[in-house]
């Protein structure tokens, strides 16, 4: 057990106080950050949910700053493993932060992103929705890929023509692989670079109000 990521649960940032039976986003942030980053953009978020922005598990090599939730030895160094190893340890925090949680959304940043896709691929069933922000679905199979194509769970990816970061043939494949085994909205925003702009948070805010009213029917 000693060999497994751990997420450490006493950095995550919660809001409101008063969270019992509300639906929950749980935020991811991107390589270099922390907590605090995506935890500023709740105001964007629908109103009448619990959020969760939880601290990576790794500390990039110096003179890097903040968190990350796998290795990146280089743009091209993303290892399928270290990202499944990331997911798996938030199914782990999962289990032990939020399993009274009564709907769970992930809502994750380039990294982020690409972890709460892979989250979304072990274990869709306990997951309404994702929103993917300038990430991608990491290559390679996983045991329950092919069950997608029955769930066929809610995905936003949202991304931007100038994004320089995610290696374009990361962006290809889930170009491809994401309509297949997903119910995608996928947006792409001229001359948005690797970031978020306020029209992107206002298609998320479209896209998670929508999963609400699902799941309140």
């Amino acid at each position: 057990m000693s060999d497994l990521l751990t997420i450490d649960a006493t950095a995550t940032r919660w809001a409101p106080e008063v969270r019992e039976g509300l639906p929950l986003v749980v935020m991811l942030h991107g390589y270099g950050s922390d907590e605090n980053d995506l935890f500023a953009l709740r105001p964007f978020l629908p109103d009448g949910i619990a959020v969760a922005s939880v601290a990576a598990p790794l500390t990039p090599p110096w003179p890097a700053p903040g968190r990350s939730w796998y290795p990146i030895e280089a743009l091209e160094g993303r290892h399928p493993d270290g990202v499944t190893e990331a997911a798996q340890a938030l199914l782990r925090w999962l289990d032990a932060e939020a399993a009274d949680a009564p709907k769970i959304a992930l809502l994750g940043f380039s990294q982020g992103a690409a972890v709460s896709i892979q989250a979304m691929r072990l274990d869709a069933a306990r997951f309404g929705a994702i929103v993917a922000l300038s990430g991608y679905a990491t290559p390679g199979d996983l045991p329950a890929d092919e069950s997608l194509r029955e769930l066929r769970p809610r995905v936003f990816w949202g991304r931007g023509t100038n994004d320089d970061v995610i290696p374009q043939p990361l962006v290809d494949h889930t170009a491809q692989w994401l309509p297949e085994r997903a119910d995608l909205t996928g947006r792409v925003y001229p001359g948005l670079t690797h970031s978020v702009s306020e029209e992107e948070l206002q298609d998320v805010r479209v896209f998670l109000d929508s999963w609400l009213d699902e799941s309140a029917d």
